[in-house]
């Protein structure tokens, strides 16, 4: 797996940046996908819900250009019949993920791509607690919906908790899927982290070219489950 690499002289500023961006959430936005979620699972047998933080809701660009929405439009293209619901929120960690989780799951989704886990990172949260709302959050899925499919979208972060803690929080992913037989995205944002061309001004989330890049890389692991 490929670990992008953040000088040490911007580190602090783009830690300081992210959590202050990555820690804003839209309270309307957030009520006007869940209307849509809604709306749309009444009419639709086949969903795909990808359920994340500021990556997935596509802080900074329209959500039609984020990544869920570049998705949906392969599958139009090649007529699979499925639904993709954008269930991004900015600022969610694990733990508020897992909260948020149950209003999802009353309609059951044919897949579940659960991008958690970044702003954990980012604010020092063990390691441990991450695993264990990750582990829980995919535990809930299977529990309301066994036959739900399951993908775990990994992450890295940037050096400055310490090598063991950065390796550990890499590797938590890996060890997860392992554990609970689910897919795994080693890196979603392989290709796109760390190059300033591919992300916005504040060096962090991805334009609407880093969201085609992160579009195929989630579609080359999502394909094979359609």
């Amino acid at each position: 797996m490929q670990k992008y690499q953040i000088g040490f002289s911007n580190l602090f500023l783009f830690l300081a940046l992210l959590l202050f961006h990555c820690g804003k959430t839209d309270t309307q936005q957030d009520s006007i996908r869940e209307e849509e979620y809604e709306e749309q699972s009444a009419n639709e047998e086949q969903l795909i819900l990808f359920f994340g933080n500021s990556l997935t809701a596509g802080y900074g660009i329209e959500e039609e250009d984020a990544y869920p929405a570049l998705i949906q439009e392969k599958i139009d293209s090649l007529e699979l019949g499925y639904r993709v619901i954008n269930g991004g929120l900015s600022g969610e960690t694990t733990a508020s993920g897992l909260n948020r989780l149950d209003w999802f799951l009353e309609v059951e989704p044919t897949i579940f791509v659960l991008e958690l886990g970044g702003n954990d990172g980012l604010r020092g949260i063990s390691v441990q607690e991450t695993r264990k709302n990750l582990k829980a959050m995919i535990a809930h899925v299977r529990e309301e919906h066994p036959s739900t499919k399951i993908v775990l979208a990994g992450m890295q972060i940037p050096p400055n908790m310490g090598a063991e803690y950065t390796e550990s929080f890499r590797f938590m992913y890996e060890e997860i899927a392992q554990e609970e037989e689910v897919e795994l995205i080693p890196f979603l944002l392989e290709g796109v982290a760390g190059d300033r061309n591919l992300n916005l001004p504040d060096g962090i989330h991805p334009t609407e070219e880093g969201h085609k890049i992160v579009a195929e890389t989630v579609w080359e692991y999502l394909f094979p489950l359609l």
